[in-house]
């Protein structure tokens, strides 16, 4: 495990009630893997008791973040501040419900004057939840 909850707040411009990424298990080259352990105090969860499928977009643009955020770390970097530009193709198989535990691969596939094209996959025991394109924007703190 590389940083868990307090430690992924260095990584993430976010703060509660609206973060979404519990734990960077591991990152390594152009992916990494995130965690996010679905609570009843979550700020997407429904009345139904499920997770709002715009909570899984956000999960997973903080994941892209919190990934971003350690690839500046290991330069000596401040942690930069994202933007999503664009999702595309986002596919939810399942909403999440309380006491799921989920886990998102990132892949960073291209990268161009602070534009991000990345793809990623949310899972849970195993099982897709959630998968989708996303284009982010990373501005450095100056």
């Amino acid at each position: 495990m590389l940083y868990e909850a307090e430690e992924v707040l260095g990584l993430i411009p976010q703060r509660e009630p609206v973060v979404m990424v519990s734990r960077l298990i591991d990152a390594s080259g152009n992916r990494c893997h995130t965690g996010l352990s679905v609570t009843a105090d979550n700020y997407f969860i429904e009345d139904d008791g499920l997770m709002a499928e715009t909570g899984l977009i956000e999960h997973i643009a903080q994941s892209a973040s919190a990934f971003a955020g350690h690839r500046y770390r290991m330069q000596s970097l401040p942690a930069p501040i994202g933007y999503i530009g664009e999702v595309r193709k986002f596919h939810c198989y399942r909403r999440p419900a309380i006491g799921d535990e989920l886990q998102t691969e990132i892949i960073f596939e291209a990268e161009a004057e602070g534009v991000t094209l990345m793809s990623a996959t949310t899972s849970c025991n195993g099982e897709a939840v959630a998968d989708t394109k996303m284009k982010i924007f990373v501005e450095p703190v100056r």
